[in-house]
């Protein structure tokens, strides 16, 4: 069963809604005990979250280190690493290595980023499996995450600066867009997830 993880910080009925309309098995859930695979939606702040999250953070890295398969949206996939500018002092789940960054305001930008951008694939793999060309995805964020390893970034896009727009790690899978809100494109990119072995 997929587990979609309620811990006060999500997008729970949307996520849940888009993967019924796929027939997948899923169901919200406070814990991931009859977790097959989970996913950690997300809207909120990163220090708020890893409080909500504390009793569930050695569950879940054990959960991840033993091969379970994690599926992280938005705040959700920020978590993955080790610290945000968002929360100073607060530690991530360290799931991947590098940090979670603001938006420079200097660049006169508008924070947070809203609405539909453009996704470059550069893995051919994981969330974005599939996709060869530029998509159009949801965005709603004012933090992007940095990895250290460049090699887990599975796709860009461009808001001032280039980010990463969604990671892949073996097993650890994320998007910083949010697929449940980008109609049939984001629904692919949910059955991707459903499909993976």
């Amino acid at each position: 069963m997929i587990v979609i993880l309620d811990y006060g910080c999500g997008n729970l009925r949307s996520v849940s809604n888009a993967l019924k309309r796929l027939g997948a098995n899923a169901e919200i859930q406070e814990d991931l005990d009859r977790a097959t695979k989970l996913i950690i939606p997300g809207v909120g702040a990163f220090g708020a979250a890893m409080r909500r999250l504390d009793n569930l953070a050695p569950a879940i890295k054990s959960y991840v280190n033993h091969g379970g398969a994690v599926f992280g949206i938005c705040l959700g996939m920020q978590l993955f690493f080790d610290s945000s500018e968002e929360s100073p002092g607060v530690s991530g789940l360290g799931l991947m290595r590098g940090q979670v960054k603001r938006f420079p305001s200097e660049m006169g930008l508008k924070v947070p980023h809203i609405g539909w951008t453009q996704v470059d694939p550069v893995q051919g793999q994981g969330p974005l499996k599939g996709f060869e060309d530029f998509e159009s995805f949801y965005f709603v964020h004012s933090y992007y995450v940095q990895p250290s390893d460049p090699s887990v970034v599975a796709a860009t896009a461009t808001y001032g600066l280039d980010f990463c727009a969604a990671v892949r790690k073996e097993n650890i899978w994320g998007t910083q867009f949010h697929p449940e809100k980008s109609g049939e494109t984001g629904m692919r990119v949910l059955e991707n997830f459903v499909r993976w072995s």
